[in-house]
C-alpha cells in the first residue's frame, strides 16, 4: 500500500500513548453506573463526562500545542467533526440571541459540556495512539469490559435483580433511583446503564469488535479471546429490545460482507442453532421477541414514536436550518424516541446533516482504507468498525441517545477508533521518513 506523503513532516516529535488513559475511560464509562453523577453537575455529572472533558483538555496540551508534531496530512473525521461542532456552535448562537425559556438555558449549556467531553474522548482516540499493537491492545481490553457488563447483565437475568443499584461511590449520587424493568413478564437487563434501550445498543455496537477479537487475536487462548464475544452474544437476544436486535441485525450483516465464505456458514449455523435452542428451552420468550415487530402496530412505545412527526415539523418549520439550539428541547414538551428527529428539532436540518456526515466520513474513511490493505487482520478490523459505526447511528433512530452518556460516550469512542486506524496506517506506509520524527 502506498499513500502520498505528506507535504510537512515536522521531526523531533515527542509522542504520547494515550491507550492507558482511554482504558481508564472505558472502564468508568461502562463499569460506573451512569445514574451515579456528581449531583450539582445533573446529568453532565457522569465521572466518565467529566473524564471526557479531561481527556480534551489533554489532547489540546498535546496536540494542539505542540509546535514540533508530525503532521500526517488532513484527517477526514476530524474535519467533519470539527465541521459539525461549528454548526453547533452556530446553533447555539442563535438560540441564545433569541428570546428564551429560562429554564432552557441551563439544559443547552449542559449539553454543550456533554457534547465537549464525547469529542474529548473521540480527539484523543483519533490522535493518541501511534502503533498497530496499542490499538489491538486497546480493542481487547474494550472488548474484555464490554464482556463483562455482558456478564452482569446475564447475572441480572438469572437473579432478577440490578445489583447495581444497590452500589454507593463517595461523592457521587443516584438520580433518579431505579429498578429493573420487564416486558412481557421477562426482566430487561439494563447492566449499569440507565435504561435497557442504551445497554442494547452498547451491546449492538461492541458486537462487531468482540467477534474480531475472537477471530484475530490468535497470540490469545481461544478460550480467553471469545469469552467477551459468547457473552455479549447470549446477552443480546434476553435484552426484549428491538434496537438491540435491528443493530446486531445490522451489524452482523456488514461482517458477513468481510467474512469468507466458510466463517459465514459457521456464523450462520451457529446463529440457527442458537435460536433452536432457544425456543425449545424458552418457547414463550421467543414468542414475545415475534410479538415485539408482530404486534408494533399495537404497541404504544411505537405509536408514541409515531405520534411525535407532526408536532417535531411544527418546530422544525420555525428554525429549520439552525434548529432552537441543542439541549433546548426539553422532555416536558414532548419526548420523541428518535435523536435524529430531536437534532432535526434543535440544530436544524445543517446540524442534523453535519452529525450524520462524521458517521458517513468515518464509514467512507474506513472502507477505502480496507481496499488498500493486504493483511486479513487489519482488514477485518475496518469492517468491524464499519459495523459498529452503523449499527451505532442506526439505533439512534430508536431513542433519545443524546440523553444517554454510555451509549454517545461508546458511538464517540469507536469513531475515534477508526481514525486511529487510519493515522496508524497513514504512517506505516512511509515508516522511513518518521523514524527520525
Amino acid at each position: 500500500m502506498s499513500l502520498p506523503l505528506p507535504q510537512t513532516v515536522l521531526r523531533g516529535t515527542t509522542r504520547v500513548d494515550a491507550v492507558a488513559w482511554l482504558t481508564l475511560y472505558v472502564a468508568l464509562l461502562l463499569f460506573v453506573p451512569s445514574r451515579l453523577i456528581v449531583g450539582p453537575l445533573g446529568s453532565a455529572g457522569a465521572p466518565s463526562m467529566l473524564f471526557g472533558l479531561g481527556s480534551l483538555l489533554l489532547w489540546g496540551f498535546l496536540f494542539l500545542t505542540a509546535v514540533r508534531r508530525v503532521d500526517l496530512g488532513p484527517q477526514p473525521i476530524r474535519i467533519a467533526l470539527g465541521f459539525f461542532l461549528f454548526c453547533i456552535g452556530v446553533s447555539y448562537v442563535l438560540a441564545m440571541s433569541r428570546p428564551m425559556s429560562p429554564d432552557e438555558v441551563s439544559p443547552a449549556d449542559v449539553a454543550l459540556i456533554a457534547l465537549a467531553s464525547w469529542t474529548g474522548t473521540l480527539l484523543l482516540t483519533h490522535d493518541g495512539i501511534h502503533e498497530r499493537s496499542r490499538l489491538d491492545t486497546l480493542i481487547w481490553r474494550f472488548a474484555v469490559c464490554g464482556g463483562l457488563i455482558a456478564a452482569l447483565g446475564l447475572l441480572q437475568l438469572v437473579t432478577r435483580q440490578l445489583w447495581v443499584d444497590q452500589l454507593s461511590i463517595p461523592g457521587l449520587s443516584s438520580a433518579p433511583p431505579y429498578g429493573l424493568t420487564t416486558r412481557g413478564g421477562y426482566p430487561r437487563p439494563a447492566g449499569t446503564s440507565i435504561h435497557p434501550i442504551e445497554y442494547g445498543v452498547v451491546l449492538t455496537m461492541m458486537l462487531p469488535l468482540v467477534l474480531h477479537v475472537g477471530f484475530h487475536h490468535t497470540h490469545r487462548r481461544a478460550l480467553i479471546r471469545w469469552l467477551p464475544a459468547a457473552a455479549v452474544c447470549a446477552i443480546i437476544p434476553l435484552t426484549s429490545s428491538r434496537s438491540a436486535y435491528l443493530g446486531a441485525l445490522i451489524a452482523l450483516v456488514i461482517c458477513m460482507f468481510g467474512w469468507s465464505n466458510s466463517r459465514r456458514l459457521r456464523v450462520a449455523a451457529i446463529s440457527v442453532a442458537g435460536l433452536l435452542a432457544a425456543f425449545m428451552i424458552a418457547p414463550r420468550f421467543v414468542d414475545s421477541i415475534i410479538g415485539l415487530f408482530a404486534g408494533a402496530d399495537e404497541d404504544p412505545s411505537i405509536a408514541s414514536r409515531t405520534d411525535s412527526f407532526s408536532l417535531a415539523f411544527e418546530f422544525i418549520a420555525q428554525n429549520p436550518l439552525f434548529g432552537r439550539g441543542l439541549g433546548a428541547f426539553l422532555p416536558k414538551y414532548r419526548i420523541f424516541d428518535n435523536q435524529y428527529l430531536l437534532l432535526l428539532v434543535t440544530v436544524g436540518i445543517v446540524g442534523t446533516l453535519a452529525f450524520l456526515a462524521v458517521g458517513i466520513t468515518a464509514v467512507v474513511t474506513m472502507l477505502r482504507l480496507r481496499r488498500r490493505l493486504q493483511d486479513e487482520g487489519t482488514r477485518d478490523l475496518t469492517t468491524s468498525l464499519v459495523a459498529s459505526i452503523c449499527a451505532g447511528f442506526a439505533c439512534l433512530f430508536m431513542f433519545d441517545a443524546f440523553a444517554f452518556p454510555m451509549s454517545m460516550g461508546t458511538l464517540f469512542f469507536v469513531l475515534g477508533l477508526a481514525g486511529a486506524l487510519r493515522r496508524i496506517q497513514h504512517t506505516e506506509s512511509f515508516p522511513a521518513v518518521l523514524k527520525g520524527a
